[in-house]
């Protein structure tokens, strides 16, 4: 079977998912459910709807229903990228000189350079469907609301975007093929909203963080008729979406008998993880198979590895519901790295819940480690990798290191989400030596833990 693994892996059209998993039926401890920040009783359907779309608050609150259909129109869309394939990294292996078997699902195959198009397209397909105008929405590095704004061009639906202000400057480019989709996109925090002059008027030097953003794009949503609110990770309706990455690679997989020991993702908000592992989580908690999960952060914002597992605000505004995640304080303010998609202060409540209960490991990692990896695997496989994503391949690679002491053959995969052709400043820095390092004090952590709210704490 080894000779007859071909370097990259294509399903056929007919075998593109038809549905997508909701890893929470198969949970024996669900995700803790959002909270109102006034009284801290479970949100319903009904107090959600003014934020987010009527149908996709129904797949946010749903803990039992095991598989949605993916709808025709979404189906459609996704053929124009998908199936996107799983690739054996043997350029790597060999330049390791590891008895391990490398592989990577290889989300980039798009124009948005990343994976963020599967639930972009699903989420403004229900905006549609309700009649709604247009949306809101943050990005970081630029990935999600590339993605965004290419789904509401196909959708003719007017799209807002506050990017990440320290983003908004590195990565100029990313910003115009958001303009070029139709999308408005505005630095964040900004004096265009209240929330955002707020945040300017107690942190006027900050670079913006994801907090920060999410704060401007919810209260753009909520004051401006036939809007809402859409998010690009961290929320269950988008692990649901994503889960037809990690489907696609079961698929692939079983077609070709691959077993893997280690799965591997990078962990910002959630969706790159819990999109690629989910279908795999599920298989561990039927009993029908064990896998080593990891996922890794950057040692700049290590919400698994140093946060606390508690209700918290997913904005810094602190206008949203609470969730129950790892969190390092919704007030804490990462520093400009260049992991952009990665500087969120929490993570997804379901793979906080599942991290909780002992499924998988988090690993933090340097920045500078991040681009030697990412350098490592351009000049092996050909691509050059987004810095999220960089993440993994710096832990796929210590993974087959070890193999190569131990003498093990372990078969190692992960998820490569996009591409980092729009990062070339990071590159740039890493190349002349100029790029640091910042890893938060504990002080630092400490501080912004200790404005968690009172609300759903103990």
């Amino acid at each position: 079977m080894e000779s007859k693994i071909p370097y990259k892996i294509y399903l056929t059209e007919d075998e593109i998912p038809t549905q997508w998993y909701n890893v929470r039926a198969d949970m024996k401890n669900k995700p803790a459910p959002l909270i109102s920040p006034a009284d801290g009783h479970a949100l319903t359907i009904e107090e959600m709807n003014p934020i987010f779309c009527e149908e996709l608050n129904k797949q946010e609150l749903d803990n039992d229903t095991a598989y949605f259909d993916i709808p025709g129109e979404i189906m459609d869309f996704y053929k124009m990228y998908r199936p996107s394939p799983l690739v054996r990294a043997y350029f790597l292996e060999k330049a390791l000189d590891t008895p391990a078997k490398i592989y990577y699902k290889f989300e980039g195959n798009n124009t948005s350079g990343s994976h963020k198009l599967n639930s972009s397209i699903a989420q403004a397909y229900y905006a549609k469907k309700q009649g709604l105008k247009g949306v809101t929405t943050e990005t970081g590095a630029g990935q999600w609301g590339t993605a965004l704004s290419m789904a509401c061009a196909y959708f003719g639906l007017d799209c807002k975007v506050f990017m990440v202000k320290v983003s908004y400057e590195q990565k100029p480019f990313r910003r115009e093929v958001m303009r070029t989709y139709g999308a408005t996109v505005t630095p964040s925090p900004s004096m265009t909203t209240q929330v955002g002059r707020k945040i300017l008027s107690e942190h006027p030097d900050t670079t913006g963080s994801l907090g920060c953003a999410i704060s401007e794009a919810v209260e753009t949503a909520v004051t401006n008729p036939g809007y809402r609110y859409v998010l690009g990770s961290v929320l269950n309706q988008v692990v649901l979406h994503q889960s037809i990455i990690g489907l696609e690679a079961q698929t692939a997989m079983k077609k070709y008998g691959i077993k893997p020991d280690i799965l591997i993702g990078c962990a910002g908000g959630g969706s790159n993880l819990g999109g690629f592992t989910g279908p795999f989580f599920g298989e561990i908690l039927r009993g029908e198979a064990d896998y080593k999960i990891i996922g890794v952060e950057p040692s700049s914002c290590p919400s698994f590895t140093r946060g606390k597992f508690a209700y918290d605000f997913c904005d810094t505004g602190m206008i949203c519901p609470l969730a129950k995640m790892y969190t390092l304080g919704s007030q804490f303010m990462p520093s400009a790295n260049h992991a952009g998609g990665l500087r969120f202060h929490g993570i997804s409540p379901i793979l906080a819940q599942l991290y909780h209960d002992g499924y998988f490991e988090a690993r933090a990692v340097e920045q500078s480690s991040v681009f030697e990896a990412a350098e490592i695997f351009a000049r092996t496989e050909g691509i050059l990798p987004a810095p999220e994503s960089s993440h993994a391949i710096r832990v796929a690679i210590d993974e087959a290191l070890k193999c190569k002491e131990t003498g093990e053959s372990k078969t190692i995969a992960f998820n490569l989400t996009g591409t980092g052709y729009f990062d070339l400043v990071a590159y740039q820095q890493y190349n002349d030596g100029t790029m640091t390092d910042v890893i938060p004090d504990d002080a630092v952590i400490a501080e912004a833990l200790t404005k968690l709210p009172k609300i759903g704490n103990e």
